[in-house]
């Protein structure tokens, strides 16, 4: 978005077989909502598979990425990082406070997927509850960069598509730009 810096959301942790489709969906959702790049964890790759494939289909520019080196990352982060877990701080507490850092540090936005190491919560500038009942990560993180981006993310538009869903109000309709 313009006038803000990047947006990376890393997932850590992926059981293969049973966090499949949720690793998959962070990754979407964080394309879809704003973010600039989704970090996955090395053994999440049909995941990365996947968001790379809606990606060049449905437009970008969006990078994904497999690292092995979670906390490393998190770790030599430059900019601000926000750990979202549901024992944070409530969002609408500090949503005002990590925008006016967005705009000029880069954020690194920690969606759990297993138990997170207390090492992450040590090292995030704000560790942030969408609510503090359990709920889906991917729903956290997708009303988290909405407040942080104030909906502005919901007119994005994406490059060099493919194809492009017409909305409508009853049925599907995808329109293929080729």
């Amino acid at each position: 978005m313009q006038g803000e810096q990047a947006v990376t959301v890393l997932r850590y942790g992926h059981r293969p077989g049973r966090d499949d489709r949720m690793t998959t969906h962070v990754g979407l959702t964080a394309r879809a909502l704003g973010a600039d790049r989704v970090v996955l964890p090395g053994n999440a790759g049909q995941s990365e598979e996947t968001v790379a494939d809606i990606t060049d289909r449905f437009g970008g520019p969006f990078d994904v990425e497999l690292t092995d080196e979670l906390d490393a990352t998190i770790r030599n982060w430059t900019g601000s990082v926000v750990h979202l877990t549901m024992y944070g701080e409530p969002v609408q507490d500090v949503e005002s406070e990590i925008r006016d850092a967005h705009r000029s540090d880069p954020l690194l936005v920690v969606v759990g997927g297993e138990k997170v190491p207390f090492d992450v919560y040590e090292h995030a500038d704000w560790n942030v509850g969408v609510t503090n009942q359990p709920h889906s990560e991917v729903a956290g993180l997708a009303v988290f960069l909405d407040r942080l981006f104030d909906g502005r993310e919901l007119e994005r538009t994406y490059e060099d598509a493919d194809r492009r869903v017409i909305p409508q109000a009853c049925g599907k309709r995808v329109e293929d730009l080729d």
